[in-house]
Order: structure tokens, then sequence, then C-alpha cells
């Protein structure tokens, strides 16, 4: 409903500064996966202001909401939005900076949430020029394992009603703001957490031939780990297999008993992701044996891929183009990086995109999770149009 646009814009600029206001509040104050109380009562307190109906305490701490439009249609779209912050402390000298030490929006989902906050507003005010149901969903806990995404789904969020397609937006700092972007069918990898607990027989470091050292048992066992992505994996399915811990709590002088590493592992195929844990268990605890130790493996199962249904990416870059720019529209490469919002894909056909949020001219290109990391608030105009234009353009598909 292209000539819709430019009321969407107009409304998108006059409560700019309101979104921009909101996303300050929200990273001022970022919670944790599984404690994001007050960000919840936040986003309740402003859909009350815009009298729009939810229900809270989904999944957790999710809501979901609902706007109907007036006229004639009983089709629904959903737009997502997560909300947990991560564990790093923010760097950044702005005066917005996170007050709750060791905790930071460093992923957007500030951003996220205020974008559908202001898409909402949007959508509100424009009811009376679309049939159908439009449903928010507002998600808790998407950094950490299981997700809230399985929790809201199993508690309901895609029901009464049921969407046709389902939107979820991230911030991309590798796009400058006014652009955005994605990509049909698999997009993002899945994710698993490996945890290794590697045993020996510790001792004085001077007397080596008296003791089992576990920690050049996890050195070998980590090398070796290497061959499930040089040599095990099938060539053409994309496979990370990183470790970014290695823990051996001794001394110059002092051998540990045993040592922990941590890793991860992300793909693109699930019957190749089960073959890659039995490969880590046999590599690391034959490796382990070989040099009369042993190894503990605890692989925790995350999210799946996350799959972007053909369809819906090509309404997603059809309303982009037509809304943005065809310029400003990109088609982007797969990414190993990870998210529940994978589950809704599953559930429901879906498109995850990304919106720029760089400015180079204002030095704002600092990466995702990194405690330098920004956003060109002008950025949010675009996600919260952008959403809204999304929605009523899915529920006009018939």
């Amino acid at each position: 409903m292209t000539q819709l646009y430019p009321r969407i814009k107009e409304i998108a600029r006059i409560y700019h500064s309101e979104t921009i206001a909101i996303r300050r509040h929200l990273h001022t104050h970022p919670e944790l996966s599984g404690q994001e109380a007050m960000t919840a009562a936040f986003v309740a307190n402003r859909l009350e202001q815009m009298q729009i109906p939810f229900r809270s305490g989904v999944g957790g701490f999710g809501l979901v909401a609902h706007i109907r439009g007036s006229l004639t249609g009983d089709a629904c779209a959903a737009l997502r939005a997560d909300m947990d912050a991560l564990p790093i402390e923010e760097k950044n000298d702005v005066s917005y900076r996170s007050q709750n030490p060791g905790v930071m929006h460093a992923c957007g989902h500030d951003a996220h949430t205020a974008a559908l906050l202001g898409a909402a507003k949007i959508l509100h005010e424009l009811r009376d020029s679309f049939g159908g149901t439009v449903k928010l969903i507002f998600q808790p806990s998407e950094e950490r394992f299981p997700g809230g995404a399985k929790a809201m789904i199993a508690e309901g969020a895609l029901m009464d009603p049921a969407p046709r397609c389902i939107f979820g937006a991230h911030v991309f700092p590798e796009l400058e703001a006014g652009e955005a972007g994605s990509a049909a069918g698999p997009y993002m990898a899945s994710t698993d957490e490996v945890y290794l607990t590697v045993k020996g027989k510790g001792g004085h470091a001077a007397t080596p031939h008296q003791n089992t050292d576990p920690v050049v048992i996890g050195a070998q066992i980590l090398l070796n780990l290497q061959q499930v992505v040089s040599r095990l994996a099938p060539p053409v399915i994309p496979t990370v297999l990183s470790f970014g811990r290695f823990i051996a709590n001794g001394r110059t002088n002092i051998i540990p008993h045993e040592v922990k590493l941590e890793g991860t592992l992300r793909t693109f195929d699930e019957q190749w992701r089960a073959e890659a844990h039995r490969h880590i268990t046999r590599i690391a605890q034959q490796t382990a044996a070989s040099m009369d130790g042993v190894c503990e493996v605890f692989i925790d199962k995350g999210y799946p891929f996350l799959v972007n249904d053909p369809a819906v990416t090509e309404l997603f870059n059809t309303t982009a183009k037509a809304y943005l720019g065809d310029g400003k529209v990109h088609t982007l490469e797969q990414r190993m990086t990870a998210e529940d919002f994978a589950y809704f894909a599953q559930h429901t056909p879906s498109c995850f995109y990304r919106i720029g949020t760089a400015s180079r001219k204002k030095g704002i290109t600092a990466n995702l999770h990194t405690p330098e990391f920004n956003i060109d608030e002008k950025s949010l105009e675009t996600a919260s149009g952008l959403m809204a234009a999304l929605a009523i353009d899915a529920l006009a598909k018939g």
C-alpha cells in the first residue's frame, strides 16, 4: 500500500525524537536475559498510553500486543523485537550511558524495542487505513539459551490470531543508517555451546613425570578438534568450531588437576550438526584417554539455523526498496551468528532483516557485542517506519 508510505514517513518523523528518548531510556537501564522486569514494565506502560491491548508475562517477561485495523480483513502479520542486554561494561561517554555496571545494550536490543514501539505508534494512528491485525511481540532472553522465543511460542505468542508471516529486525553496523538488507533461505547458523572438562593428576610443575598434565591434554584436544571443520565437515556446509575459554587454574609451579574449555559450534545442517557433536565427543575423549587423562563432554544444544522464507523475504525487498529507495536495500551474505528468531521461523513464514545503524562520518562504526557499540539514531526513524510499512503491506496481500 505504497500510497500510505508518505504518511508513514511523516508520522515516523514526527515521533522520531520520542523514539530516540525511548531508546536512550532503555539503553540507560539495561537488563540481562531473564531479568527484564523493568524493561517489560516500561513497554507495558507505553502500550497502555497508546491504548493498545496487550498480554504480559508471556514466556517470562514477554509481551504480545495487537493493533486491529478498522477495514475489512482477518489476516494477521507479526513484528518482533528482543529486549535483553549483555554482560559488558560500556565504554561510551554519552549522556545515556548504562547505569547498570557490567550490563550494556551492546547488541542493539534497546533500538529494536524502541523501533517496535515507534512502529506501534504509526500503526495505531493509521488503523483506519488497513484491515486485519498486527501482532507486536516484545521478546525477552534472546541472548541466553534456551531463548525467549521458544518459551513465548509455547505460551501462545503465535496464536489468537496466528500470523501469516512474521518480521524481525536487527541493527547492523556494516550498513549506513537509512539502509537495510536481508537474504532468502538459510541466513543465520545454528549455535551450540561446547563444554569440556579435562581431568588428570596435578602436582609440582618441576616434577611433570609424576603428573598427568591436563593442561597439555587440553591443548592437544583443542588442536585435534580442528579436524572437525578442516577434515570432517562437508565442504559445502558452512561450519565453525571456536573455543574462547581455556581455564587452567594452576600457577607457574603448579599443574592443576583439571582444566576447562568452552566453545561454540555453528552450522547450517541438522544432520551434520548431530554428527559434529559425536565427532567432538569422540575426539576429545579419545585424545584424553591416549594421554592417560579423562575428558567430560557436555554440548548444550542451542538455537536452530534460521531460514528466511523466500516469499516473505521478497515482500521485504519490494517494500523496503519502495520505502527506502532501491539503492539502499542490499542482499546480504550468510552469517555464522545465531538468533532464536529461528524458532519463530520454524512455525511461521518469516523474514529476519538488518537495519543499517552506522555513520562513518560521525565515527559510529563499532561492532556488535563490543563496549563501544552505538548507533546513529537516525536509523530509528527508518526502522520504525519500515516495520509499519512491512506490516501493512503483508496484510494487504489478501
